[in-house]
C-alpha cells in the first residue's frame, strides 16, 4: 500500500509543468550522466564531444524504437574499456574499434529478434524476482566505491561532497514544488558554489572551448582483430540491460511491464541501434545508465519525454563547446556527493523488488541464489573466456539465472514474475 501512495503522487505527464521547469528536468539528467559518460572515451582515447554526441542520439533512437515508453537515458557503457583501449592502442586505432562497436550493436539487434520470437515469457522465467532484486541491488552497490573515490581525497573534497549531498537531501525531503522535483540541480549548485569558495573549481575548459564547433567524428574500418576482441562484449552487456530495463519498471512502479510493453526484444533493439550508430560516428558503446535510473527515483517524474531534453542537451554539450565546458568544471567531490544519492536509491530498488515480491528468503533455494549473486557482484569476482571478460556485476547475474533454473521450485519464482 505504501509503495501505490507514493506512486500516486508520481508526475507520469510532464507537460502539465511549465516548459522551463521540463527544460531544467531535462538538464538534470543530462548532468546526472555527464561525468560517467564523459570517462569512457577519456580512458580509451575516443572523444568526448563525439561521446556525448552519441548519447544523446542514441538516446533519441532508443525512445522512438521503444515507443516512447521506457523513460531509459543511454551513456557509454563501461563494460567495453579494456577491448577498446586495447584496439585503439594497438590494432588499428579509433577507425577500427569503430568497426568492432558496429559488429556488437548488430549482435543487441540479432538477440532482439530471437527474443521477439521466443516471447518475453522466457525472460520473465529466466530473470524473476530472486534473480532480478539482488542485481539491482548490485547496479547500486558496485557504484558505491566510485561515489567515495571522488568524494574524499582531501579535506576540501569531502567538505564539497557534504555541501552537494545536503544540498540534493533537503531538496528531496524539505522542499515544496520544483525544487522538490530537481534535487540533483539543487545538490550540484550548492556543491559548486562550496566549490568555488574552497578554490578547487578550474575554468580552463571554458575559456578554451569554443563557442560553436562540430564533433571529431571519423569514419570506421572492419578489422577482424578489433571485432573479435570489441564484439562478444555484447553479450556482458546485455545482461546488465535487461537488469536495467527491470530497474527501471521496477522505480516507475510497473513492476515488470516494461518486459512485454513495449517489450524487451524493443529495448535490447533500442540500446543496439544506439550502439551501431555510436560506432558509425566515433563514439563509445551507449547502454542504459543507472545514474539516470536513480534520478528517477529520486524526483519521481516518469514521463519518457524528460529523457529526450537531457538527450537534448547532451547534443548541446557536443555541437556548443563552450557549453560542454562549463559542465566540465564541476569538480569530481561534487559529483560524487550527488551519486551517494543516486546509486543508493539503485540498490533500494532491488531491495523493494524482492520485499514487493514476497520472496521468501527462509527458502533454501532462493537464499542460495540470493547469497551467491551478492557474493560475486560485491567480491569482484570476474571470468575471462577468451578476450571476453565477463564484469562481476555480469558474472553474478549470469550465476543467479543458472541457479534458478537449475535448482528445483522455480516454477513458483515464475509464476510470481
Amino acid at each position: 500500500m505504501e509503495s501505490k501512495k507514493k506512486n500516486d503522487k508520481a508526475i507520469r505527464d510532464v507537460n502539465k509543468l511549465p516548459k522551463a521547469q521540463a527544460v531544467f528536468l531535462g538538464l538534470q539528467h543530462a548532468l546526472a550522466m555527464f561525468g560517467a559518460t564523459i570517462l569512457v572515451p577519456i580512458l580509451t582515447g575516443l572523444h568526448v564531444s563525439v561521446a556525448l554526441f552519441t548519447a544523446g542520439v542514441g538516446t533519441w533512437l532508443f525512445h522512438f524504437i521503444t515507443k516512447k515508453k521506457v523513460p531509459a537515458y543511454l551513456g557509454s557503457s563501461f563494460a567495453f574499456i579494456a577491448p577498446i583501449s586495447l584496439v585503439v592502442e594497438q590494432h588499428g586505432g579509433i577507425p577500427a574499434a569503430q568497426g568492432g562497436i558496429i559488429v556488437a550493436g548488430l549482435i543487441y539487434a540479432i538477440v532482439a529478434f530471437i527474443i521477439y520470437k521466443v516471447g518475453p515469457s522466457l525472460i520473465k522465467k529466466i530473470f524473476p524476482p530472486v534473480v532480478t532484486g539482488p542485481v539491482i541491488i548490485l547496479i547500486g552497490t558496485i557504484l558505491a566505491p566510485t561515489a567515495i573515490d571522488m568524494s574524499t581525497g582531501s579535506t576540501l573534497n569531502v567538505v564539497v561532497a557534504i555541501a552537494a549531498l545536503a544540498g540534493a537531501v533537503i531538496a528531496a525531503v524539505f522542499a515544496k514544488g520544483f525544487f522538490k522535483l530537481v534535487p540533483i540541480i539543487v545538490g550540484l549548485v550548492s556543491g559548486y558554489i562550496v566549490a568555488v569558495i574552497v578554490g578547487i573549481v578550474d575554468f580552463s575548459p571554458v575559456a578554451n572551448s569554443a563557442w560553436i564547433g562540430l564533433p571529431e567524428f571519423t569514419v570506421p574500418s572492419f578489422n577482424v582483430t578489433a571485432i573479435t576482441m570489441i564484439a562478444p562484449v555484447a553479450i556482458v552487456s546485455m545482461v546488465e540491460h535487461v537488469g536495467d530495463v527491470l530497474a527501471i519498471s521496477e522505480t516507475i512502479g510497473k513492476g515488470r511491464e516494461l518486459v512485454t510493453d513495449p517489450g524487451i526484444h524493443r529495448t535490447m533493439l533500442g540500446d543496439g541501434v544506439a550502439t551501431a550508430v555510436a560506432g558509425i560516428f566515433g563514439g563509445p558503446p551507449n547502454t542504459t545508465y543507472g545514474e539516470n535510473t536513480g534520478v528517477l527515483a529520486i524526483t519521481k517524474v516518469y514521463d519518457p519525454v524528460v529523457m529526450r531534453i537531457g538527450a537534448t542537451f547532451a547534443i548541446a554539450m557536443a555541437l556548443i563547446p563552450k557549453f560542454g565546458g562549463l559542465i566540465q568544471t564541476i569538480p569530481n567531490p561534487v559529483i560524487g556527493g550527488i551519486s551517494f544519492l543516486l546509486y543508493g536509491m539503485i540498490a533500494t530498488i532491488g531491495i523493494r523488488t524482492l520485499v514487493e515480491s514476497q520472496t521468501d528468503l527462509k527458502i533454501s533455494r532462493n537464499l542460495v541464489i540470493v547469497a551467491t549473486i551478492i557474493v560475486l557482484g560485491l567480491g569482484g569476482a570476474t571470468l575471462q573466456l577468451g578476450r571476453v571478460e565477463f564484469s562481476s556485476l555480469a558474472l553474478a547475474a549470469l550465476a543467479g539465472v543458472l541457479l534458478n533454473l537449475i535448482l528445483p521450485g522455480g516454477e513458483e519464482e515464475f509464476a510470481k514474475a
